[in-house]
């Protein structure tokens, strides 16, 4: 079978031109070149190519010098071990590979590599749809290889192995949570055996490093809708295995009479909603782990049925525990953890009749993260009775526009005291201590509760006026 790629690559002439190229430098060197990977499957999917995936017969670094000297393309990046170089371009990344096997030890994802010839090249890789090649080679530029019958599957939205799938997974676990991405990214559909070897060799991810398991985790929660990947985690053992957490959360429970939500389900809905609501990757996280520690706090109160005080400060904690795990910025940990801390404030906030002085408090502690923090509270409405949840919204409304309100007012969004610690010593002649953070605090409450302006000035007059009652509150009995 020939393909047309200029004809397929008519709307993007820049990658059409660096494949003419690449084969020219092929040609004069004497080296078969191809196509191979993510780039064929997008290409022949109609997904716009970032980078450019190119496996040659023979040495892939050397053949990648060739290029980077014909094309004054700079620096190249060698993993010898791999055969594998890395030469980073304005408009995209070109990835050159030899044809290799790899040879795999029980303990570790780590392969040994050996050359191989094409076949044994596509053999090795992970799903058929990603075992494709094009030759680029003038002589049969075009020419489509699929031994595998990739492009098949393709058109059944269908995910396999080219090998036994229990060998594939077996060999590099980290292609459990890729089968399971590429069915939420495409939504395509795990072949029954290929997702049975998915259950079957779960405990086997254990071996593969958390930074790994992140990066395709993120990608999986990044999905549209996110809530296929996760249900697909459940279903194959592998949530179980990386997240019990979550795993845990599945269920339903009746005493009494008195039965508590599934809150693996909620958790799901959700995530969705924030998914819906274009949320960044930050919120979805915070949506999938808003209810973690329920499981924790649940408690039975007879007449009254479940409750599961303080969930949100548990899983703020417990975030924190998940997000180290995940490898994560500790910046990132922080605002997820706070969003999962602060989920039920807005909701108690607006059930208080919405006062300035709740809506400061609020606004101080979630800080520039306000508006995330509403938009989590929202998605996390997904009860099936139609009158509570226009309550809900309606309480909502309301507090977003008293936000707004006091925002205009009080130039709350991000919150400091007015005075720092310098001032309060030259105010009142003291040296540092923690007699300074008190008085600092004393003056944030009285804004927070609007008995004076959020400025400079009005915090001074304030003190002036307060003197004698902050030294007899903070510094007498020092």
């Amino acid at each position: 079978m020939k393909l047309d790629l200029d004809q397929i690559l008519e709307n993007d002439p820049r990658i059409a031109e660096r494949i003419r190229q690449i084969s020219a430098v092929a040609d004069k060197n004497g080296i078969p070149a191809f196509l191979v990977g993510g780039f064929v499957r997008d290409l022949l999917l109609g997904i716009p190519c970032k980078d450019l995936d190119i496996m040659v017969l023979g040495d892939g670094p050397d053949f990648a010098d060739h290029v980077s000297d014909a094309l004054a393309l700079y620096p190249v990046i060698k993993y010898e071990r791999f055969g594998t170089a890395m030469i980073p371009m304005e408009d995209m990344a070109l990835e050159i590979v030899s044809a290799r096997k790899e040879v795999y030890r029980n303990d570790s994802r780590k392969p040994k590599v050996e050359s191989a010839d094409l076949d044994q090249d596509l053999m090795r890789r992970d799903f058929t749809i990603n075992a494709m090649a094009i030759s680029i080679n003038s002589e049969n530029f075009g020419n489509f290889i699929d031994p595998f019958h990739g492009l098949r599957d393709m058109k059944e939205n269908r995910i396999l192995t080219p090998m036994d799938p229990e060998l594939t997974f077996f060999e590099d676990p980290l292609r459990m949570l890729r089968a399971i991405r590429f069915a939420t990214r495409f939504s395509f559909q795990i072949e029954k055996n290929t997702f049975q070897a998915i259950g079957k060799h779960a405990e086997r991810i254990r071996i593969v490093s958390w930074e790994r398991i992140r990066d395709e985790f993120l990608k999986i929660l990044n999905s549209n809708p996110p809530s296929q990947g996760m249900t697909l985690l459940y279903e194959s053992g592998l949530m179980q295995v990386l997240f019990p957490e979550i795993a845990a959360l599945q269920g339903v429970e009746t005493l009494e009479g008195h039965r508590h939500k599934d809150v693996f389900d909620h958790t799901l809905k959700v995530l969705d909603n924030i998914a819906a609501a274009d949320g960044d990757l930050h919120l979805r996280l915070a949506a999938l782990f808003h209810d973690i520690a329920k499981p924790e706090c649940k408690r039975f109160v007879p007449e009254n049925g479940w409750t599961f005080h303080g969930h949100e400060d548990a899983g703020a904690r417990m975030f924190e525990h998940i997000g180290k795990k995940l490898r994560l910025p500790t910046r990132d940990i922080k605002r997820i953890s706070k969003l999962i801390r602060l989920h039920l404030r807005p909701i108690a906030v607006a059930g208080e009749g919405v006062t300035d002085s709740a809506v400061r408090r609020l606004m101080v502690e979630s800080g520039e993260d306000i508006n995330a923090l509403l938009t989590l509270c929202r998605a996390d409405i997904t009860s099936k009775n139609k009158e509570r949840v226009r309550s809900y919204r309606g309480n909502f409304e309301k507090l977003a526009r008293r936000i707004s309100e006091v925002e205009e007012k009080d130039k709350l969004r991000a919150f400091q005291s007015p005075l720092d610690g310098t001032a309060i010593m030259r105010i009142f002649q003291l040296k540092p201590g923690p007699q300074i953070g008190r008085i600092k605090h004393h003056i944030e409450e009285a804004i927070l509760e609007g008995e004076i302006a959020n400025t400079r000035e009005a915090a001074e007059i304030f003190v002036e006026k307060n003197k004698e009652k902050l030294i007899d509150l903070y510094l007498r009995n020092d």
